[in-house]
């Protein structure tokens, strides 16, 4: 199987070139998967594309964590460790980047002991589908398997819809880097099945829960501010219909951010109002509705309303 990964920056087509690429494969008899990987869509943001081929039917899912070929669109993207372009590379793997600089350059300065090239330097890379044209044309020769004439057809299957001038440019790019990369026909190997088995189990690290006394929220624990009569920031206050709770105290005490709900000897609800900030969370969550919502009166409230007394 074939596993090509292209790396480049957002705008510079490697979503293209993937799919230039699959169509081109697809068309030769393989089985293909294509697919982009992006965060947040962002001009200039790191972008992956995978591409796998085989004649045989691909069970593979996901990343390709070991290629076979590495191709760089942009140059100043390898020494950046967050857009892993040299992640799982082996002696196997083919390295082509869009540079100036000659192949063998880059393998002394990244000491790979892979074969390493470099895309023509009259290539030009800027943005939209040509780059991605042309990384996809110097992929199609590397793999020694995708005829010209192919390469042209997958072009023109997969742009067509953006225009002649569109396909005529990426043609050109893509036909350029196909021929110059001549030399290196072929140089791109199938790797081999990656079995299912024999994986090293994850080492899972076990993390403890802590003592309900430091987890659960509390404003009367040690080290919160029991002080900051926080009550004074509502507008609106929890008022509980006793007549109407049914004391299932774990989910409007448990659920109550601040921990301003307590549980009485009888097992009932009480609301410290001198620290509850009016956050309704136990309105929301009451399984028998027994808490509504009541408007404070002013900054100073006077005593409680009775359960039940101007509920809204």
């Amino acid at each position: 199987m074939f596993r090509i990964r292209f790396h480049g920056r957002g705008g510079q087509g490697m979503k293209t070139a993937g799919q230039i690429l699959g169509s081109a494969f697809f068309l030769e008899g393989f089985e293909v998967q294509d697919a982009p990987r992006y965060g947040a869509e962002r001009r200039g943001a790191p972008i992956v594309a995978y591409v796998r081929a085989a004649r045989v039917p691909i069970h593979e899912r996901g990343a390709i964590a070991r290629p076979d070929l590495v191709v760089v669109a942009d140059e100043s993207l390898i020494p950046i460790p967050a857009a892993g372009v040299l992640a799982g590379i082996s002696a196997h793997t083919v390295l082509l980047a869009h540079s100036a600089e000659p192949g063998e350059v880059w393998r002394a300065r990244l000491n790979l002991s892979g074969p390493v090239l470099s895309v023509p330097a009259g290539a030009e890379v800027g943005e939209g589908a040509y780059a991605g044209a042309l990384c996809a044309g110097a992929a199609a020769r590397l793999t020694g398997a995708i005829a010209r004439e192919t390469l042209t057809r997958a072009i023109r299957g997969e742009l067509d819809s953006r225009g002649e001038a569109a396909v005529q440019n990426s043609l050109a790019q893509a036909l350029a880097a196909f021929d110059a990369m001549q030399a290196h026909a072929g140089r791109v190997v199938e790797g081999a099945e990656i079995p299912a088995t024999g994986y090293a189990p994850p080492e899972w690290i076990e993390v403890p829960f802590d003592p309900v006394r430091v987890s659960a929220p509390d404003i009367r624990g040690e080290a919160t501010s029991e002080l900051a009569k926080t009550g004074v920031w509502r507008t609106l206050r929890p008022v509980i219909d006793y007549g109407r709770c049914k004391r299932c105290v774990w989910v409007c005490s448990t659920l109550c951010p601040d921990g301003a709900i307590r549980v009485d000897a009888e097992h009932a609800p009480r609301i410290d109002y001198e620290h509850c900030k009016g956050c309704m969370v136990c309105v929301a969550v009451c399984p028998p509705h027994a808490i509504a919502a009541v408007p404070e009166r002013g900054p100073h409230p006077g005593p409680l309303p009775q359960a039940g007394e101007g509920a809204i």
